[in-house]
């Protein structure tokens, strides 16, 4: 699959979301600052997985759009990994 600027885009903002929590750390800030960021984190990278798998159901779903049970499949696949990143 080819992974688009955009893609890429959202996991280097979460990069320097991670290593900014990193020097939260080592500024010693409260854990409670440090935690909102993880957690902002785990949500920016849930909406990246959201994104990719959608983006890639979308492509598969186009590229075999003649074949209804492989459809059902697809679909099938992409719920399950989305299951499975959570």
């Amino acid at each position: 699959m080819e992974y688009s600027d955009d893609m890429k885009n959202r996991l280097k903002r979460v990069e320097g979301q991670v290593r900014g929590i990193l020097r939260m750390m080592e500024q010693e800030k409260e854990c409670k600052d440090i935690i909102t960021q993880m957690t902002a984190v785990r949500t920016a990278m849930d909406r990246a997985t959201a994104y990719i798998v959608a983006k890639n159901l979308e492509r598969c779903l186009r590229e075999n759009a003649d074949s209804g049970l492989e459809r059902e499949e697809m679909i099938e696949e992409a719920i399950k990994m989305l299951v499975k990143s959570r």
